[in-house]
């Protein structure tokens, strides 16, 4: 009789445990070649999404949907691994499955059921492996907190999740933390290639909390204030326009204008240092990375703002013509009233007649 094996795994929810078992570390070490432990090129194993630290509604869903993947994923690789011992006990039901308990802290396992339409994921919408982004780091970085990972030169982790305030996700072997996005660089190119273009027309957004720049290309705005974010780089600081003044602002402490104020864990962080500021900085590309000058934003920023002003007084101007047009049109004139003997002269003869007797 042929062993029994998995072929199908649907996710209802998940289930944080603060003293889980290593069933992903015991596979990597079960197949160091397909997990890339001896070589990367020759990875098949998915890469298992690393917990949040903070955990709010949008990311516990958007980690169910990945777990998902995952799940599926696995199944899909060869029966060696699929249907191996490591695999088949990781699903199988164990005692503190129906009965969790506490750990030594007294804190019990946190339960999250999935949406009933995102349970009803069909088998053919399985996808492949889930690969996740690496990035080499161009300086050494010590943590501040113990959500942090520390970091040597030329280190590479990968990035499981990157946040517009500057700070990503990491993991590296088997630790986890936030990096600041300044001190990572692509592998292939000095470029980030997720880093969109300028856009003058800018997009409004409200400060949060005031800032006083420390170097001379930031602005200084009071906490409150509206100011137009043109250009949103992935390290956290923003270039925005304030009036016709450009300069970097730290995407933390921005809120899109319209959008209600959310309670984002993320702003008891501190801010993410700029990549001008980190000493000792050493890159493995010949090539320079990309950088548009304040100048340069200052100068296409007037003059979109020029071209701005010109399109508003010409569509004024258009307005106030129109509107003296209309008032200036000439009136149709009453004429004037006909005489009685006019009058009579363009009546028929019967009602000559009938006149005349009334009279």
């Amino acid at each position: 009789m042929a062993e029994p094996y998995i072929r199908h795994v649907q996710l209802l929810g998940f289930e944080k445990r603060f003293s889980p078992s290593q069933h992903y570390k015991a596979l990597k070490e079960m197949f160091p070649i397909e997990s890339g432990e001896i070589s990367k090129e020759h990875r098949t194993i998915p890469h298992l999404p690393a917990p949040k630290w903070f955990d709010g509604l949008r990311s516990t869903e958007n980690r169910q949907v990945t777990l998902a993947d995952y799940c599926s994923s696995l199944l899909n690789l060869p029966t060696k691994i699929s249907r191996c011992p490591h695999v088949l006990n990781f699903f199988k039901v164990r005692p503190d499955d129906v009965n969790p308990t506490a750990n030594t802290n007294g804190r019990k396992p946190e339960t999250f059921l999935l949406k009933s339409e995102n349970a009803k994921k069909n088998v053919s919408d399985i996808t492949g492996p889930i690969i996740l982004q690496s990035y080499r780091a161009i300086a050494d970085y010590e943590k501040n907190t113990k959500s942090e990972l520390s970091v040597k030169a030329s280190d590479v982790v990968e990035v499981v999740e990157k946040t517009e305030n500057g700070w990503w996700f990491c993991q590296m072997k088997n630790k986890r933390g936030w990096v600041p996005a300044a001190y990572l660089e692509p592998l292939d190119s000095p470029d980030e290639s997720e880093e969109q273009d300028p856009n003058y027309e800018g997009e409004l957004h409200v400060t949060t909390k005031g800032y006083s720049g420390d170097l001379e290309d930031e602005l200084n705005v009071e906490e409150g204030e509206t100011v137009e974010v043109i250009h949103k780089l992935l390290d956290g600081w923003w270039v925005v326009r304030r009036g016709s003044k450009t300069g970097y602002f730290p995407a933390m402490y921005l809120q899109k204008s319209g959008d209600a104020p959310s309670a984002d864990v993320n702003q008891k962080k501190s801010l993410p240092p700029r990549r001008r500021t980190i000493s000792n900085a050493n890159s493995i590309h010949t090539k320079k990375r990309t950088e548009i000058s304040q100048e340069t934003y200052r100068r296409n920023s007037k003059k979109y703002l020029k071209q701005r002003q010109s399109t508003f007084d010409n569509m004024k101007s258009m307005s106030i013509v129109e509107q003296n047009e209309m008032e200036n049109k000439a009136q149709p004139a009453i004429p004037p009233r006909p005489s009685k003997k006019l009058i009579l002269d363009k009546c028929s003869e019967h009602t000559k007649n009938k006149i005349q007797t009334v009279n």
